[in-house]
């Protein structure tokens, strides 16, 4: 009998496994929906207890606040007991939130002007405090503490009535809770919080509010069948039906939903929906330590969101609102400025798919020099003209040590670098490679000989890091300093004209101030009678010609002046019908 009920539950368990194979093929097979492929542009928000301190490092991320304290990052440590109090525990800005500024009309009028077509807020961080009136978050929620507004219902109301999409963010994983204290109890088991608490609350929050998007997150540390991720999806499918969408954030093995590129440039046209989420500033929630020079500016943005586009994607844009619940200033003008963009050139970008080349670019050189390579970009680039992605960075100085040693070198790179060591008849007597991790390795170098030093580093997506250290019997480990500073030069790609198609029209997007004339390359003659102009208030059309042998096309834009000229950012160029007869 024993033996029965053994192979029994074998079975089922079997079955159950079979199960789970199922739902999870049947939610890869699901279309998407065709209104996230046209919308192009949403606006994130994240807006919550850490709205409070709004402070980090001015690379990190302030929403963060909490995983500082428990980390022990003495930054935030100090921050917190200076300005809070000795005594002062994160649970405590319960208390201090009051959101006496919030208006969730105000803010969905704001989206709108932007010509965001989707909002996505933030139900609940990494935290656990929850931004509506949660049963599984007693105590922990903007209902029972602080402000005692359900935020989610409250901007849910106001952005549909405003034709737009009601999205919402959700951890997955918390920071606090009893259950499982996500990066805390390493050791212990997530099943009982995955079953008691995320399961029952995630249903909670798709009853109450349908969501047309769900940005799942916090998922990185987990498979999602450890999460259940696959029943969790297809319970949201099934109350939102056919408008629903989720993104990719479920938990590893989930090859499902929408690409979320985080503060990077490098995805293209792919087999699934994609769109950045990144912030106006390196941070998503407001970091009032940031530098004005680490916000995009309006033109930076176009620019930005342009790239996105044609590369078959979007961009899901944050704002940090104050405690208070008002949006800055600074963050409230970037939308706005990008709003009157869309309102001029809108035509170019809503429903647009991708051309055969997504933008045309030249190569630039510019020389570097510095006196140590210990550099921890993080999102940023070198410099505010280069993309954050795709570059690289060769580096060369001369060395002649005062007394024959051995020196070990430290190189650590994000993504790739190589360094070498060329001797005075140019012979190369050391090597070292670097590739995600740090490496090291030794070498003797000899009194009185001339050495070239030389470091190459190549960026190709999100964190960009490289160092080079060293160490010998008189010297601790410190970077790569020399009597002269490394000398060199910086590589990447610029691009200057972007492509979408729309509508039997290809629009050819202008980076770069117009002067005289604007070129560009297609592979096929456009019809002679085809209309070109320049997308304004009211378009201006201009005289185009095509070089058959050069495939060069040129616009003449010599009789436009600067009163004709009022977008600013990006310049759309329509090609009318130009795909209906080069298809």
């Amino acid at each position: 009998m024993k033996r029965v009920t053994a192979i029994f539950i074998c079975l089922i368990a079997c079955i159950g496994l079979q199960a789970q194979s199922d739902l999870m093929k049947k939610l890869e097979s699901r279309p998407y929906p065709q209104w996230f492929n046209e919308a192009k542009l949403g606006i994130f928000i994240h807006y919550g207890l850490y709205s409070i301190p709004s402070y980090s490092d001015k690379e990190q991320y302030a929403e963060w606040f909490y995983k500082g304290l428990i980390s022990q990052d003495s930054l935030r440590i100090k921050f917190q007991k200076d300005v809070f109090g000795e005594d002062f525990k994160y649970e405590d800005y319960k208390n201090l939130f009051k959101a006496e500024l919030f208006d969730a009309n105000q803010w969905a009028e704001l989206f709108k002007k932007a010509g965001a077509k989707y909002v996505v807020f933030t139900s609940k961080h990494h935290d656990g405090y929850c931004m509506y009136d949660s049963r599984y978050a007693e105590g922990w929620s903007s209902t029972t503490t602080g402000p005692k507004i359900d935020f989610c219902e409250e901007l849910s109301k106001a952005v549909r009535e405003n034709d737009m999409k009601m999205c919402l963010y959700y951890s997955l994983t918390e920071w606090t809770n009893p259950l499982y204290r996500w990066t805390v109890d390493t050791n212990k088991s997530i099943s009982d919080y995955v079953d008691k608490h995320l399961h029952p609350q995630f249903k909670e929050l798709v009853d109450k509010f349908k969501p047309s998007l769900i940005f799942s997150d916090g998922d990185w540390d987990f498979d999602y069948k450890t999460f259940k991720s696959d029943e969790l999806v297809t319970y949201y499918y099934d109350v939102v039906g056919e408008e629903a969408i989720v993104n990719d954030r479920w938990g590893h093995g989930f090859n499902y939903g929408y690409l979320t590129p985080e503060y990077s440039e490098s995805i293209m046209v792919t087999n699934r929906p994609w769109a950045e989420c990144r912030g106006l500033s390196r941070s998503f929630g407001l970091n009032r330590n940031a530098d004005l020079s680490s916000y995009l500016t309006s033109e930076d943005l176009i620019k930005h969101f342009v790239r996105s586009v044609a590369g078959g994607g979007g961009l899901t844009l944050n704002v940090g609102p104050a405690a208070d619940g008002s949006i800055p200033l600074l963050q409230q003008e970037r939308l706005l400025e990008l709003g009157e963009w869309l309102q001029v050139n809108g035509e170019a970008i809503y429903a647009s798919k991708p051309f055969y080349k997504h933008m045309e670019s030249y190569e630039v050189v510019s020389p570097c020099s510095t006196e140590e390579i210990n550099f921890d970009w993080v999102r940023n680039a070198p410099q505010n003209q280069m993309p954050t992605d795709h570059f690289a960075i060769n580096w060369q100085t001369n060395f002649t040590p005062e007394k024959t040693d051995k020196y070990k070198f430290y190189l650590n790179a994000d993504e790739n670098a190589g360094f070498q060591i060329l001797d005075e008849d140019n012979k190369v007597v050391f090597q070292l490679a670097a590739e995600k991790e740090e490496v090291q390795a030794e070498v003797k170098l000899k009194k009185g000989r001339k050495y070239t030093f030389e470091l190459v580093y190549q960026e190709k997506t999100h964190e960009a890091v490289v160092k080079l250290f060293w160490e010998n019997s008189s010297m601790s480990k410190q970077p790569v300093r020399t009597l002269d500073n490394w000398k060199g030069e910086m590589n990447w790609k610029q691009s200057y004209v972007c492509f979408t198609v729309n509508n039997g029209n290809l629009y050819a997007v202008a980076l770069e101030p117009l002067s005289k004339q604007f070129e560009f390359t297609l592979e096929n003659a456009p019809d002679e009678d085809m209309k070109v102009c320049l997308l304004a208030e009211k378009p201006i059309y201009l005289d185009w010609s095509y070089d058959n042998n050069t495939k060069k096309f040129t616009i003449d834009t010599s009789k436009l002046s600067p009163a004709d000229v009022k977008t600013k950012g990006a310049w759309v160029f329509r090609l009318k019908g130009y795909m209906k007869t080069n298809n």
